[in-house]
């Protein structure tokens, strides 16, 4: 059970670092698992069910925000309508896919090779898209001001982020900033809507597959779920201050070279 417990521990560490940064939680999670020998299928399922943790840290760094949101959508506020319209209307296409795809989905999972693949790929769109991505508009401010259009399209490029190894956060960011959303948006953008998406994908697989779980595995999950808060508390606060000083250029080169390392590694085993 102790050594059990250290792998919870340690991939409640990757999940919290990687949840939100633009470089794939579940292709890390995954290519950590093949890495230190644990047991894909075992650890599968665990994986999905500490994702609360992460989103847990977004609503406790951006607890006021959550708050004004609720408050105006009690007096009707424009303001919080338009947040709440766009991270509805982002978070739709996921759900569609998910629901029709989640079998072939699963099976991704288990490919450790389709994540390299997707690092290196996703690596190359992100220098792509932080050369060629346009000026930022000045017609946002903030989530609210994202226009309806804008919101869809980011949710459709979201569900790019079903293959494993793309990331959720990289494609809604990049996504975003193509469309000329500025960065700190972007990111916003992306950590509230993690909040519906990784909770609908977290419910679905403990609907399917909770009854795999016992009293250890509900112990590791805890474990796994309060670190990976932890950790992501941390990184998000980070992560803002990185990328509105440094772009997103460093994570598209760390994509392509852990990439290229995994390949190599998964060919030599």
């Amino acid at each position: 059970m102790s050594g059990d417990i250290l792998t919870a521990i340690i991939l409640g560490i990757v999940e919290g670092l990687t949840e939100y940064l633009p470089v794939s939680s579940t292709g890390h999670l995954i290519l950590a698992t093949e890495l230190l020998g644990y047991d894909a299928e075992k650890w599968a399922l665990f994986n999905i069910a500490i994702q609360p943790g992460a989103i847990f840290a977004i609503v406790v760094l951006y607890w006021r925000t959550f708050m004004d949101v609720l408050s105006g959508l009690l007096k009707w506020e424009p303001q919080a309508v338009a947040f709440t319209r766009n991270l509805l209307v982002a978070f739709f296409p996921a759900v569609i896919l998910g629901l029709a795809f989640g079998d072939q989905i699963e099976m991704l999972l288990e490919n450790a090779v389709v994540v390299a693949w997707a690092l290196i790929m996703g690596g190359v769109a992100i220098l792509l898209i932080e050369r060629w991505a346009p000026k930022v508009s000045a017609r946002e401010a903030g989530v609210a001001g994202v226009p309806f259009g804008d919101a869809i399209k980011i949710g459709l490029v979201q569900c790019l982020a079903m293959i494993p190894g793309v990331s959720r956060s990289g494609a809604t960011i990049l996504g975003a900033v193509s469309l000329g959303v500025d960065r700190k948006t972007a990111a916003e953008f992306s950590f509230f809507l993690a909040v519906p998406t990784l909770a609908g994908a977290t419910v679905l697989q403990m609907a399917k597959h909770g009854d795999q779980l016992t009293g250890d595995g509900l112990k590791l999950i805890g474990i796994g779920f309060v670190v990976s808060f932890i950790v992501a508390v941390v990184v998000v606060k980070a992560f803002v201050a990185a990328i509105t000083r440094y772009g997103f250029a460093p994570f598209g080169w760390y994509r392509i070279v852990a990439g290229i390392a995994a390949l190599i590694w998964l060919n030599m085993r």
